[in-house]
């Protein structure tokens, strides 16, 4: 790839940053183009980190890397920079630079390529893959930084723009990006004001999704106002093309657009919306403009929250005027990401879903309770979340009190409810704390659900399958407490 003239004076002002030491590129090298992490960069990239302290500054005066932009230059930075005479440009907000090395790829590297940006409390992974998978089934170069960990939709490094450059330098021009923009986002437990909107406005999608709005990230965002708020912003920053929004979802179907962008939704009522993309429960069918175009037999996912994913990834596709036979093709080809309702067993049944909020675990629960075989019981593994703190797993216990309460209502099969704080595949990160753990099992208690709870992971396991019968369902459900399920389950198995 050719150099790129952007003076560092110039790139400071744009990020607004502040220049230590000198007023140009270490070692008088050209700007790259690339934004890169310290461990990988190489001579005239530009490395964007968080924090820095001296050795770190040292690692990347040996790598040659044009300048270096930061946040937090901790301990002795600001002297080895003195001291190298090592360019480095602090800032307020770090997330400013990353959306600026997003922009900068687009612009520079990517300029003709359509984009779809996805954001919403729960579904965006899946509904971003779904929409990648229909466009790459049907022969296009497409990128998509959604991976069954969600580890690429944070933004806030430069992974998303070192990933594009690195696909376009490999493989050519793409045809199509599918970016997923987290909802909320913080860093050292204060939220990054804006970020939806900062990160679509950077990606400049031709597509908008908002998937859904409930609670989530508590700490960072208190109320449904502040992530109807955060989540809004991926309508603000839309400024061209279509916004696709969730009719059944209150607060998002009122969001309106910026002038000149086309409103659509997708529902799953029928009688909600008048034409756009939806699904009949009656007739189990897809519309699309009240064109039928696959039953419910031709989905993936059968269970309505999936199924709404699926309406949005659609709703997509054919706002980027792809053909209704080559969504009907993808859609039918698709396959899920780790972990959103994945199949691991058949007898007993077992679905694994990263299901880690209070509406993630009211639906994968009774989608899990829809389908039990006729004389089976159902059986819930709920992985506590660790370091969280004590108001999501006290919202997530009671999520579980409600969904039970419905199912026990419908049904008088046995509820098995496990728990687990997963003491034995857990990193420091994520360590159920004594507060977590009793608020969670407090809320239970005084609900009088009964419940076993484990220490470990792998003897919760190894308990369902001792106990469940072939024609039981057991639900795996939680998130970095519940990752490991499905190797340590091979193992017993």
């Amino acid at each position: 790839m050719v150099n790129f003239k952007l003076s560092i004076d110039e790139l400071a002002t744009l990020i607004g940053g502040k220049i230590i030491t000198s007023n140009d590129y270490y070692d008088n090298c050209d700007f790259s183009g690339k934004f890169d992490f310290l461990a990988n960069a190489k001579k005239g990239d530009i490395v964007i980190r968080h924090k820095i302290n001296g050795k770190g500054i040292e690692i990347a005066a040996s790598h040659k890397i044009a300048t270096l932009i930061t946040q937090n230059p901790t301990d002795d930075a600001i002297e080895m920079c003195l001291k190298l005479k090592f360019p480095l440009i602090v800032v307020d907000k770090i997330e400013i630079a990353n959306a600026f090395a997003l922009k900068w790829v687009f612009d520079n590297f990517d300029l003709n390529s359509k984009r779809v940006a996805v954001t919403g409390t729960n579904g965006k992974s899946t509904t971003s893959h779904m929409i990648y998978h229909i466009l790459k089934s049907s022969n296009f170069h497409v990128f998509t930084n959604t991976d069954s960990r969600s580890e690429f939709n944070t933004l806030i490094d430069p992974m998303v723009s070192k990933m594009i450059y690195e696909e376009i330098e490999q493989n050519g021009p793409l045809d199509y990006s599918v970016i997923e923009v987290s909802e909320v986002q913080g860093w050292l437990d204060a939220l990054m004001h804006d970020h939806a909107y900062l990160m679509t406005n950077a990606v400049n999608p031709d597509v908008g999704i908002i998937t859904n709005i409930t609670m989530d990230h508590i700490g960072l965002v208190n109320s449904i106002d502040e992530v109807l708020k955060e989540i809004s912003g991926l309508a603000h920053g839309l400024n061209k093309g279509t916004l696709i929004l969730n009719k059944d979802d209150v607060n998002v179907s009122h969001i309106e657009p910026n002038d000149g962008v086309k409103k659509i939704f997708f529902s799953m009522d029928s009688t909600n919306v008048s034409g756009n993309v939806v699904f009949d429960e009656d007739k189990n069918i897809v519309l699309v403009d009240n064109k039928e175009i696959l039953t419910i037999d031709d989905l993936p996912f059968k269970t309505s929250h999936f199924i709404q994913n699926t309406l949005a990834a659609i709703a997509a596709c054919v706002a980027l005027g792809l053909s209704l036979d080559d969504i009907v093709k993808g859609v039918k080809t698709y396959q899920s990401l780790n972990r959103r309702f994945v199949k691991l067993n058949n007898h007993p049944v077992i679905y694994d879903d990263f299901a880690h909020n209070p509406d993630g675990i009211k639906s994968t629960v009774y989608a899990g309770f829809k389908l039990l075989s006729e004389k089976g019981n159902l059986w819930i593994i709920n992985a506590i979340r660790g370091s969280r703190g004590e108001t999501l797993n006290e919202l997530n216990a009671e999520a579980l009190v409600e969904v039970i309460n419905k199912i026990s209502n419908e049904d008088n099969r046995k509820i098995n409810l496990l728990l687990s704080n997963s003491e034995d595949v857990v990193d420091n990160l994520n360590i159920v704390t004594e507060a977590e753990k009793d608020v969670f099992l407090n809320v239970l208690n005084n609900n009088k659900i009964e419940y076993t709870h484990f220490s470990n992971l792998k003897d919760t396991l190894k308990y369902s399958l001792d106990n469940a019968a072939a024609n039981d369902t057991i639900l795996l459900i939680g998130a970095q407490g519940m990752d490991p399920a499905e190797n340590i389950l091979e193992q017993i198995l």
